[in-house]
């Protein structure tokens, strides 16, 4: 079974080499910074272990240790701090790990990218029947009946002009709205052109033989 200590120090060395540490050279010459995470294991008492953050003035603060300068120290150096200062506190030799968490400047642990969003895709109607265009049109701002007829290139020559309507969908039932093109363009009847949203469906029939 590997040592507790030895596996830690494997632990400690790969979290290193992610900040660019990964060697025993380079991780020994890392300063600490302001803004660093560090922890601190105490295996002769777990009570005290704890993870510190670097003040901006470059102090930490231990319990038993009190406050003392970590910022422009390497983590071997702050250990040794550690050891001397809490020393007059055990009778026996006291064994202290620090490491670092995490860093200001860079993160030992970069995040993960964000997979990629599909681009936004723009709410849209159908218009169909007696139109010059009959098709999908998507829109960006509020589109009303009349501005989707004038999207498919207006009426075809025989639109039946009073009974248009817009199916859609609504919570899983098909509901028809009437839209009266002729009473609305004479001014008889202004309420049938309401907003469409996305996923109506625009019919505009034949007119038959007598209309």
């Amino acid at each position: 079974m590997i040592p507790f200590k030895i596996l830690l120090g494997c632990l400690v060395a790969v979290a290193l080499f992610g900040l660019g540490l990964g060697d025993k050279a380079m991780a020994a010459a890392y300063l600490i910074r302001p803004g660093d995470v560090l922890d601190v294991m105490v295996f002769q008492d777990p009570k005290l272990n704890r993870q510190l953050a670097v003040a901006p003035d470059g102090r930490i603060a231990f319990p038993l240790a009190g406050h003392f300068k970590a910022g422009g120290r390497t983590l071997e150096a702050v250990e040794g701090e550690l050891k001397t200062r809490l020393a007059k506190q055990y009778t026996d030799d006291i064994d202290i790990t620090v490491s670092l968490v995490s860093s200001k400047e860079k993160p030992i642990f970069p995040p993960l990218p964000e997979p990629p969003q599909p681009p936004p895709i723009d709410p849209s109607v159908y218009v169909t029947g007696e139109v010059a265009k009959p098709g999908q049109y998507f829109f960006k701002t509020r589109t009303n009946v009349l501005q989707a007829l004038a999207l498919a290139g207006g009426l075809g020559p025989f639109a039946a002009e009073r009974r248009i309507k817009v199916r859609r969908l609504e919570q899983g039932q098909e509901t028809l709205y009437e839209f009266d093109y002729r009473a609305f363009t004479s001014g008889r009847d202004l309420s049938g052109n309401m907003f469409l949203r996305s996923g109506d469906v625009v019919i505009v029939p034949e007119r038959g033989l007598f209309e």
